[in-house]
């Protein structure tokens, strides 16, 4: 089992963080250490903050008050080229130009290596190369990113991410509208970089079982701060789910893996499906 997340080194963190918009708070006094090395999935009810504090973590917000710290210093000290050379975000749902090709779309990521007396180099072409291996699009290198399928498309932006070159990779609801064998490749695809590569990445998803499934680290969101953070068989508990998002479920261990996966409690309707069933056999 996992230690918890405050025993493990991060260089990521948010310190009394309050945040929102227009005016309105949405998270509120958060503190929060992202573990490094790991796959940290941040669950929670919708509008429960959490892609707000990943866009705050990733500098893409400004905290109302608190501070993030990335390598022990204030985030916003940083410059923002400095901050692209140290991590990067992949947001929700994002859009390429019409046209764009494969291999453009992930060159993209070596913008923050690029500058004036720095043009293209040997170097960006080779990381460009293993971005695409690893995230398994090579083969379609040449072809315009919005003939893929929306799978093959998240690769491709993941991708970009893995060519800017750093260990810090915050993702927001990559899995959205993608079919579940496509939710799966992608999720194993991220434990292969924290496990095998070293990277350390910040997730937010929607599906509870996929997310106990693959996380190390899972943290619980409601009304705008962290309920519980720990690993899954220390979270993922039939009183969270009901304390979070007012689920009642049973939890049980997946045979496979010894994972904990939820099974939501059969309500009247459910109950009434299932007497049927058995009268009409």
């Amino acid at each position: 089992m996992l230690s918890p997340p405050e025993c493990h080194a991060s260089r990521l963190q948010g310190e009394g963080l309050t945040a929102g918009y227009d005016g309105r708070r949405v998270i509120d006094g958060v503190d929060f250490r992202v573990a490094d090395g790991r796959v940290t999935a941040l669950l929670g009810p919708n509008g429960c903050g959490k892609s707000t504090l990943l866009k705050t973590l990733a500098r893409t917000l400004t905290p109302q008050q608190g501070h993030v710290l990335l390598d022990g210093h204030d985030i916003h000290r940083y410059r923002t080229r400095e901050v692209a050379h140290r991590l990067g975000i992949l947001p929700q749902s994002p859009t390429a130009p019409e046209g764009l090709t494969v291999r453009e779309l992930v060159g993209m990521g070596r913008f923050p290596h690029q500058r004036l007396w720095r043009q293209w180099s040997a170097q960006d072409e080779q990381a460009v190369r293993e971005a695409m291996t690893i995230a398994r699009v090579a083969e379609f290198a040449e072809r315009p990113v919005d003939a893929l399928s929306g799978g093959q498309r998240q690769r491709c932006w993941i991708a970009m991410v893995l060519a800017q070159q750093t260990d810090l990779i915050l993702l927001d609801e990559p899995t959205t509208f993608l079919d579940l064998k496509v939710q799966v490749d992608l999720l194993e695809l991220l434990v292969r970089l924290a496990h095998d590569r070293g990277r350390t990445l910040l997730v937010v998803l929607h599906d509870l079982n996929l997310a106990a499934a693959y996380a190390d680290v899972l943290v619980m969101m409601r009304d705008g701060r962290i309920e519980q953070c720990g690993s899954p068989e220390a979270v993922f508990t039939a009183a969270n789910l009901k304390r979070v998002f007012d689920l009642d479920a049973e939890v049980m261990r997946a045979p496979n893996t010894g994972r904990p996966i939820c099974i939501p409690t059969l309500g009247g309707i459910g109950m009434s499906a299932v007497r049927s069933q058995e009268v009409s056999a």
